[in-house]
């Protein structure tokens, strides 16, 4: 049987069963501890006729009450239930409540936030989860309306509990400035997780859109959303001071070389125009028709309509793997639905894609962008109207390095001959037809590899994880061979380093060798460790650019495309590139990358992945540099575009990405945020666009004004 619960305090009782219950007669069921909180007995009516009493929480590190059972010791909870309490924000504000769930030294936690409003029920989970459990990055908002009641569900929760033995409730406040009262009810622990699953169900429409919520560009029917897409383009734009590849007549002139390349002017950096004039590259990523694909397949119940799925829009897929990006993930294979494929034929018709490459680059170069970024339609490099990249992606049976990190996989082994025969493989594919086009800008070589791992640490994980390889990893004998060369005998090494227990360079050849963390006593450690990180860096992109340079010496390396990197990877790629990529998401892209060692280097970047997203347009997430709503992201994208261009070294923004991501998540990952330039109904954002318009002919030159949807 599931046991009373009733939480007590001087005289008044909060009580919880399976059948109703009168808060108004107390009974000895739990205790109730405060901790820099005050509870008021005065039992208050809710607008909902539910029963309420409430608690005040104090300034303090982290005020609470907590609630334990009586004489019975533990509460007898289901193992896959849910804890159900009746919550009510007592503020005009939003606060943020922590529940946690305890079963001796064991806890579950969730954190969630309570907006002001009317009582509602929360709803926590007794068992760990999270949206990645249901193949999405980011949740659906709280709190929604079931139909019966206002419901807040805690979809991140963590931690573990033995549900039959619950010895408390912790209901805490973290670090409230001010007094905040909240006003607790009935609570309840009921069997499975009907809740949960209630919380994603019939969330998204047949356009893909996010049911329980309005913005401006959402539609209700066909005809509205073709009326939206292919609305009449507002005033025209002319080119102004531009050579036809977007090159700024209206500053001096460089040489033409009838390909894109890269050149110091006075004190700054510019690309050159096949033409020979200054370019700045305002580029979007992933401008594709193909980045709409989400999972239904155990999932159906998510969608109101997804019939999509199993037409010409559906497909099957399997993102399992090993690699961080899919770890936590559930849900991730099967059929999926690509949503945006589908809402451009419901426009264009089922033969799309020329009539939508044409609307898109319409688009673009209204919006004042000149390149297409990473990930984009190969098909647009047959327009001839913009400056496009070309990624070479390197695979093989190479040897790999893990650094723990290993988002997208681990890292290559350059100095494996099997490498060089891979990227000379992908080099061949990459350049293949492309060798003599102008409009092609560059090359970029892989993506966002792991140069590092996580934590204060992380800078030495390329390092560390190559010794802790077997003698057979060509990482590792090049990490020896350095390490004999530069201390010579074991003896002078062992010394160096500190370590007691070596005696033999096989020793330190054997796998799983541990290496030791740098610290002040033994600087040699840091100083082995940065030599052989440059010396990792230096073989992949020597390598790389040699491969390249071979096979087209007209076109530029434009490097890695660095996320996850370090000050020797940084410095490497400029030594061997023409000009470094960095994904960062930052407000400004001197918080992202070292622009004075740069400087100091005297060698080109550009910012290949920035965004500013916001959750007010549908899909959940806001992207890795989030801002409060929609008017704010026009705003923060000048100031980081700006910001680029007066730096005198950056030669050209990239903005992640073209359109919105599914709701439900991307298939490769997850990703569900709100960042594109349209929507997944292909509906551009009007306010954000203009305000790009305007900063792209502020700083890529050529008239201003005009929008074009």
């Amino acid at each position: 049987m599931r046991p009373t619960l009733c939480f007590l305090l001087s005289g008044f009782a909060l009580a919880a069963s399976a059948a109703e219950v009168d808060i108004a007669h107390p009974t000895p069921a739990v205790r109730i501890t405060p901790t820099d909180a005050t509870l008021d007995p005065t039992v208050r009516k809710a607008t909902d006729d539910s029963e309420l009493v409430a608690v005040t929480y104090k300034p303090a590190a982290s005020p609470a009450i907590t609630l334990a059972p009586g004489a019975a010791g533990a509460w007898a909870w289901p193992a896959d239930g849910t804890l159900r309490l009746r919550v009510q924000n007592g503020m005009p504000w939003p606060v943020t409540l922590i529940v946690d769930v305890a079963s001796g030294e064991k806890h579950l936690k969730a954190t969630v936030g309570l907006p002001p409003g009317p009582p509602q029920i929360l709803s926590v989970p007794l068992t760990a989860t999270s949206p990645r459990a249901f193949g999405m990055q980011v949740g659906p908002p709280m709190p929604f309306d079931d139909g019966k009641v206002k419901r807040i569900v805690a979809t991140f929760t963590e931690g573990g509990i033995d549900a039959g033995k619950v010895t408390s409730v912790r209901l805490s406040m973290p670090q409230p400035g001010a007094a905040q009262t909240v006003l607790f009810g009935a609570m309840d622990a009921v069997a499975g997780e009907a809740d949960l699953k209630v919380a994603y169900t019939g969330m998204v429409d047949k356009y893909g859109q996010y049911t329980r919520a309005t913005w401006p560009e959402k539609i209700a029917n066909d005809q509205a959303l073709k009326d939206r897409a292919v609305a009449p383009k507002g005033a025209p734009t002319g080119s102004g001071k531009l050579d036809p590849f977007g090159g700024r007549t209206d500053l001096p002139a460089m040489q033409a070389s009838g390909f894109f390349r890269v050149q110091k002017q006075g004190s700054r950096w510019w690309l050159v125009s096949p033409e020979g004039h200054a370019f700045f590259s305002l580029g979007v990523n992933a401008v594709n028709h193909t980045d709409g694909r989400t999972y239904v397949q155990g999932r159906e119940y998510m969608f109101t309509d997804a019939s999509g799925a199993n037409g010409a829009f559906g497909g099957t897929s399997d993102s399992r793997s090993d690699n961080g990006s899919q770890r936590d993930n559930g849900l991730n294979h099967g059929r999926w639905w690509d949503v945006y494929a589908n809402n451009i034929a419901r426009t264009l018709g089922t033969d799309f894609e020329n009539a939508w490459r044409k609307r898109t680059l319409d688009r673009l170069k209204a919006w004042r962008f000149n390149t297409l970024g990473n990930w984009s339609d190969p098909a647009f490099a047959g327009d001839k109207r913009m400056a496009y990249t070309v990624p070479i992606l390197i695979h093989g049976d190479f040897n790999t390095v893990s650094t723990g990190y290993d988002y997208w996989g681990r890292m290559p082994d350059p100095f494996d001959p099997r490498f060089a025969k891979a990227a000379q493989a992908a080099v061949a594919n990459a350049t293949k037809d492309k060798t003599n086009d102008p409009w092609l800008l560059g090359y970029f070589a892989d993506n966002e590899l792991a140069w590092a791992g996580q934590g204060p640490q992380g800078r030495w994980a390329l390092a560390t994880g190559s010794l802790a390889q077997g003698p057979q990893s060509p990482a590792k004998q090049a990490f020896i061979a350095y390490l004999k060369k530069t201390h010579g005998d074991v003896a002078t090494f062992v010394k160096a380093w500190g370590l007691n227990n070596v005696t033999d360079w096989k020793q330190v050849e054997a796998q799983g060798f541990k290496a030791p963390e740098p610290s002040e006593p033994h600087p040699a450690i840091a100083a082995d460790y940065i030599a052989f990180l440059k010396l990792y860096a230096g073989q992949y992109f020597r390598t790389v650019a040699e491969t390249l340079k071979k096979a087209d010496p007209h076109h530029l390396f434009l490097g890695g495309r660095l996320a996850v990197r370090t000050p020797e990877v940084e410095e490497m790629s400029a030594k061997y590139t023409d000009v470094t990529s960095i994904n960062t998401y930052t407000d400004v892209p001197e918080h992202g990358f070292d622009v004075a060692e740069f400087k100091n280097w005297d060698k080109p970047v550009m910012l290949t992945e920035f965004h500013f997203g916001s959750s007010d347009r549908g899909p959940f997430g806001n992207g890795v540099a989030a801002v409060a709503n929609e008017d704010e992201r026009g705003k923060a994208y000048a100031r980081f575009v700006d910001a680029a261009a007066a730096s005198g070294i950056v030669v050209g923004t990239h903005w992640f990405q073209y359109v919105d991501q599914p709701v439900t998540g991307r298939i490769l990952d997850g990703e569900n945020a709100h960042i594109g330039l349209v929507g997944i109904t292909d509906i551009p954002f009007e306010g954000f666009t203009r305000a790009v318009t305007e900063t792209n002919a502020r700083v890529g030159g050529g008239s201003g004004g005009g929008s074009q949807r």
